[in-house]
């Protein structure tokens, strides 16, 4: 091989690292701070590390309507995709992000032994419901005992596994009689086709594409938080990051509750925006949203939520999580009660 081929080969390689990556660096697009839907804060000029996932709530909104680039003009928004939870908590476990998008089982994880990582949970992103759910092949089985013996895919440490496992539990069932294997998302729709595997506990946009090949869904996480099992997508940030910049956050939860609101009072522009980072068509965007609760600052502030009921269903998590050998230990209630930040939320909610 020729220089100028090992010179070829550096170069693609490097644009499809770039790719994969999927980074979108805010301070590379010129903010307007007309754009912000209330004053603009010009003081910060600080970058923000932001790791989101391709789900249908306002995360995708305020990142594809670049409300924080404009509310914060002088500041440098980055924005990196990740295919699953698992992923953005070992981000934060190597320093690489500040504000993350993980599913309340990975949050939990973080919170635990033997990662102890020292992150805060600082919005619920949605309470999950239908929207992930355990969809088989058809005709393999009606419910979760007639899966017994075959291959289940699910990302491995996210909220969909979580309620995978739940399931099995109050099946009265052992896991080990079921093929579990750990596969993220772009994975699981080629392995669907080829029938590789039999089911998935997965999430939208690859769990619609499953059921437009004849999936059919036998189980959901709706389900699951009636069996007393909420899952949740969260917002987890670094302490330190908190601590050193309130206003960041405060902008940042005021961005996360005006695309709340947005997905209530104009569904139709927020259908757009997510249909855009999802890569769904706007209707298909609207018809998603059906799978989630979203609540607004005001909601989350209160006791019901992160002002204390969040606290208390992630040590249920983590108590679950030791049983399927997911954490080391099971700490103190009291530490996922404190790693639960209503600060951000209580400041979007006054500032209304």
């Amino acid at each position: 091989m020729n220089r100028h081929t090992l010179r070829r080969g550096a170069a693609a390689a490097a644009v499809a690292a770039l790719l994969l990556s999927a980074c979108s660096l805010g301070g590379d697009t010129e903010a307007d701070s007309s754009a912000c839907p209330w004053e603009a804060d010009e003081s910060v000029d600080t970058t923000v590390r932001i790791g989101y996932q391709k789900i249908p709530n306002g995360d995708v909104i305020v990142k594809d309507q670049k409300i924080l680039e404009n509310c914060l003009p002088n500041a440098t928004i980055e924005w990196s995709n990740f295919a699953s939870g698992g992923d953005v908590i070992q981000a934060f476990g190597g320093g690489s992000l500040d504000i993350g998008l993980a599913g309340s089982s990975p949050s939990t994880r973080a919170l635990s032994e033997p990662l102890n990582i020292p992150v805060s949970v600082i919005w619920i992103h949605d309470v999950i419901g239908s929207a992930e759910s355990l969809v088989v092949q058809e005709g393999v089985a009606t419910d979760i005992v007639g899966l017994k013996g075959k291959t289940i895919a699910t990302p491995f440490g996210s909220t969909a596994h979580f309620s995978l496992l739940q399931a099995i539990a109050d099946a009265g069932e052992d896991p080990a009689a079921y093929n579990l294997i750990n596969s993220e998302p772009e994975q699981i729709a080629p392995a669907w086709g080829r029938k590789d595997i039999d089911a998935a506990w997965i999430w939208d946009p690859t769990l619609s594409e499953l059921k437009s090949q004849g999936g059919e869904v036998i189980l959901t996480s709706e389900d699951t938080a009636e069996a007393g099992k909420p899952t949740y997508d969260l917002a987890i940030a670094d302490n330190t990051f908190i601590a050193e910049n309130p206003e960041v956050l405060e902008t940042w939860a005021k961005a996360q509750d005006y695309a709340v609101k947005q997905i209530s009072e104009d569904p139709d522009k927020a259908a757009e925006s997510v249909a855009v980072e999802v890569g769904v068509t706007t209707e298909e965007a609207k018809g998603l949203f059906d799978g989630f609760v979203f609540l607004t600052a005001e909601e989350q502030a209160s006791a019901d939520w992160l002002g204390g009921k969040l606290g208390q269903d992630l040590f249920a998590t983590a108590q679950f999580l030791l049983t399927q050998d997911g954490i080391a230990a099971v700490a103190d209630a009291s530490v996922y009660a404190a790693g639960v930040d209503a600060g951000p939320a209580e400041a979007a909610a006054q500032a209304d």
